[in-house]
Formats: C-alpha cells, sequence, structure tokens
C-alpha cells in the first residue's frame, strides 16, 4: 500500500530527492498543426501528457484521435481566452449562456484581465463545466485539468477551478507560491493557498515547481533554453510545459512570434535531443495520468 504521507514523487515510485518533470504538451486542439505536432511529440517522447483545449476549431480532430488509439494522457485546457488577433473561438457553453464571456466580436476575451473584469463566476463555472463535459462526451479519458493563459487562478475563479477538480476526482496544475511572490504580493495570495489546502485535504496531489517559459526563446537557442529549464527543476514533481506544433502556413499565420518555438519543441520533446537533455540532466520523467490514479485508488 502507498505510504500517503510520503512526498509525492515517493508514492509515485521515484527515490527521494529524484527530479521528475511532468513534459506537458499545451494547446491541443488549437489547430491542426497543434494536433499534428502534439501528438509527434506524444508519439516519440519523451513528452509524457497534453491537454485539450476544448472550444477550438480543432478539437474534434484530436478528441477523435485520443479515442481510436487509445493510450493518450490527456486533460482539458481550460479555456477563458481567445487571444489571438485572427484566430479565435467562442464559449462551448453557447454564446447564449454565458454572455458575461464574450467580447464585441462574439468570442472569448483576448485576455486573462478582461476576463477578469468582465465575466460572471457563475457563468464562468458552467463555461468550464462544459469544457470538461465535451470532452468526457467526446471519448476522451480526461487524466487532469489545467489553464490557458493562467485566468482561473484569479479570484473568484480559482475556487471553481479547484471545486471542479475534487467534484470530478482530477489532479490540476497547481502549485503554492513562492515565498519571493508571497513576499512580492503580500495578502493577495492567501486566498490561493487557502483554495490549495481545500485541494489537498481532498487528497488531490500538489506539484512542486512550474516550469513556464517555454516560448520564450530566439531561433537557434531552443536547445540551450530547454537545458537551461531542465536545470532549474527541483527535487519531486515538476510541471514542464510545451507548446508543440508543426511549422507551415497555419501555424505561422496563427502564431507568427512564436512558430518557430512551437516547432522546435515539436521535435525536441519529441526526439532523441530532449530525451538526451532529461538523460544529461537526471531529470526522470511522469505523466498525469500516474497522478489521477494514485489519488483515484486512494
Amino acid at each position: 500500500m502507498t505510504d500517503q504521507s510520503a512526498p509525492l514523487a515517493e508514492q509515485l515510485g521515484f527515490d527521494a530527492g529524484d527530479r521528475v518533470a511532468v513534459i506537458h504538451a499545451d494547446d491541443v486542439g488549437m489547430c491542426h498543426a497543434a494536433n499534428t505536432g502534439a501528438f509527434e511529440a506524444l508519439d516519440r517522447g519523451p513528452a509524457t501528457c497534453g491537454s485539450l483545449m476544448v472550444p477550438c476549431p480543432w478539437f474534434q480532430e484530436a478528441a477523435d484521435r485520443a479515442r481510436e488509439h487509445g493510450g493518450y494522457d490527456l486533460g482539458v485546457h481550460l479555456v477563458l481566452n481567445a487571444e489571438w488577433p485572427h484566430y479565435r473561438w467562442g464559449p462551448v457553453a453557447g454564446r447564449r449562456a454565458v454572455p458575461s464571456l464574450v467580447d464585441d466580436q462574439g468570442y472569448l476575451p483576448r485576455t486573462s484581465l478582461e476576463t477578469v473584469q468582465r465575466a460572471k463566476p457563475e457563468e464562468v463555472e458552467i463555461e468550464l463545466r462544459a469544457q470538461i463535459e465535451t470532452a468526457l462526451a467526446a471519448g476522451v479519458d480526461v487524466t487532469h485539468i489545467d489553464s490557458h493563459m493562467g485566468t482561473v487562478f484569479f479570484p473568484p475563479f480559482v475556487e471553481i477551478y479547484a471545486r471542479l477538480a475534487i467534484e470530478y476526482r482530477l489532479p490540476l496544475f497547481a502549485v503554492r507560491p513562492s515565498a519571493q511572490a508571497l513576499e512580492r504580493v503580500g495578502g493577495g495570495l492567501d486566498r490561493l493557498n487557502e483554495v490549495l489546502d481545500e485541494v489537498e485535504a481532498a487528497g488531490i496531489p500538489l506539484l512542486a515547481n512550474f516550469c513556464a517559459d517555454s516560448l520564450g526563446f530566439a531561433e537557434g537557442q531552443g536547445a540551450a533554453h530547454n537545458e537551461q529549464r531542465l536545470a532549474k527543476l527541483v527535487p519531486g514533481i515538476n510541471y514542464l510545459i510545451c507548446h508543440p506544433a508543426s511549422d507551415g502556413e497555419e501555424l505561422r499565420a496563427v502564431t507568427p512570434d512564436s512558430a518557430h518555438c512551437r516547432d522546435f519543441e515539436r521535435g525536441f520533446w519529441g526526439g532523441e535531443a530532449g530525451q538526451a537533455a532529461l538523460d544529461a540532466a537526471g531529470v526522470k520523467t511522469v505523466g498525469m495520468r500516474a497522478l489521477r490514479d494514485l489519488m483515484r485508488a486512494a
């Protein structure tokens, strides 16, 4: 029997002090290029899991592949924004059901701040629940939930996020604020810590560390950038995001500033270079399904 008082990594079978990474492919379903890139990374590794953007036009392609082939470790990338200039999407629940989540063009708001300023919490819950239910109805074996652009971490949305994780018995992407963040923000993160206390009390594990900066490198600097990211990982379970997608006209039109990063991450986290970097750094890997199965077995 697993010792539930032990650190999460040890409950998952790793040794004390091991640095373990969830190599997470974000934005699956955003566009066709995101689907081909993400599934290439997941098929070839070392990417371990990913999450689906249910409101996006190419969600169904990704869901069909997940259902037909099985075995993919996929969660729901909870979406409250449609940020791109010329490629956007509306709410799954429908514009009439959640009017506060619809901008003057009929889409989800572009920025997290706009969502916070205009969205009613009760409509946010309707929309996030609809995204999870749509993924389940499409036959996806949902393994976790996480957040597009971090919008769900604003109060009072974070309470909804936690409530859905508890209700659906799903691990969620969440880490405790660092001491530096607490000092910088003051008491502004107190409610987040209280919500995370409730999550842990419900038997949902929290992650040790979040490594976010997947798209912040110039062309030709991808390998060095990602090696530096691996060097920052801490003992325990780290959440390292990437955005693999296949280069081409579609990707360059949708994400002109980050297309080169996304295509690099497709090859790096779906090939030998990424695995070699992990080996050199002494980092082990795990997916979110392992966390879900652990918490549901408790």
